[in-house]
């Protein structure tokens, strides 16, 4: 579970960008070369410690591998009333 509110807002972002690439048509190859890559420029900026860059890595793995993040919710039936 992730504590610090970098490290947060990072995961928030990048679940964020996740969800919007999947819904355009990105797959998990391509949503996982983002990570990847994601995960690469912290590391470079040093934007964050080395230890909160490894659980928000381990967090956003987790996140791209469990299926029900990426599943479109189906729309309620409409209920006739009369």
């Amino acid at each position: 579970m992730l504590q610090d509110t970098q490290t947060i807002r990072h995961y928030q972002k990048l679940t964020d960008s996740l969800v919007e690439m999947w819904n355009r048509g990105y797959r998990f190859d391509s949503l996982r070369l983002y990570l990847d890559g994601y995960l690469a420029a912290l590391r470079q900026s040093s934007a964050l410690e080395p230890y909160h860059i490894h659980r928000l890595e381990e967090e956003a793995t987790r996140y791209i591998y469990d299926p029900s993040n990426f599943e479109l919710p189906l729309p309620e039936p409409e209920s006739d009333y009369y």
